[in-house]
C-alpha cells in the first residue's frame, strides 16, 4: 500500500478537477480567449497541482520516510527526499 493511500480519494478528486481545468484551458485557447485570462487559469491549475504534490509529499514523509528511519535507513530516504523536493520545487 502506498503511503498516500490515506488521502487517495481526495487526491483523485483533486486530479479530476485539474483535468477539467486543463480541458477548460484547451477550450480557451481554441476559442482565442484573452491571454491574461488563459494565464490566470494556468496559474490556478499549477497551484492545484502543487497542492496535490504537497499532499503526497506529506504522506510520504509520514509513511515511507518515518518507516525508513525506524529501520535505520534514514540517510538513503533523506537523500531521496531531498532529490524529490528539489524536482518538485523547480
Amino acid at each position: 500500500m502506498s503511503s498516500y493511500a490515506v488521502v487517495k480519494d481526495d487526491i483523485l478528486l483533486r486530479l479530476r478537477k485539474i483535468e477539467g481545468q486543463v480541458k477548460g484551458l484547451q477550450r480557451m485557447v481554441e476559442e482565442n480567449k484573452y491571454c491574461v485570462d488563459v494565464l490566470v487559469q494556468i496559474a490556478a491549475a499549477r497551484a492545484a497541482l502543487k497542492t496535490v504534490g504537497t499532499m503526497i509529499i506529506e504522506q510520504h514523509v509520514r509513511g515511507c520516510v518515518r518507516n525508513a528511519i525506524a529501520r535505520e535507513k534514514g540517510d538513503e530516504i533523506i537523500d531521496e527526499l531531498i532529490d524529490v523536493l528539489n524536482r518538485f520545487m523547480a
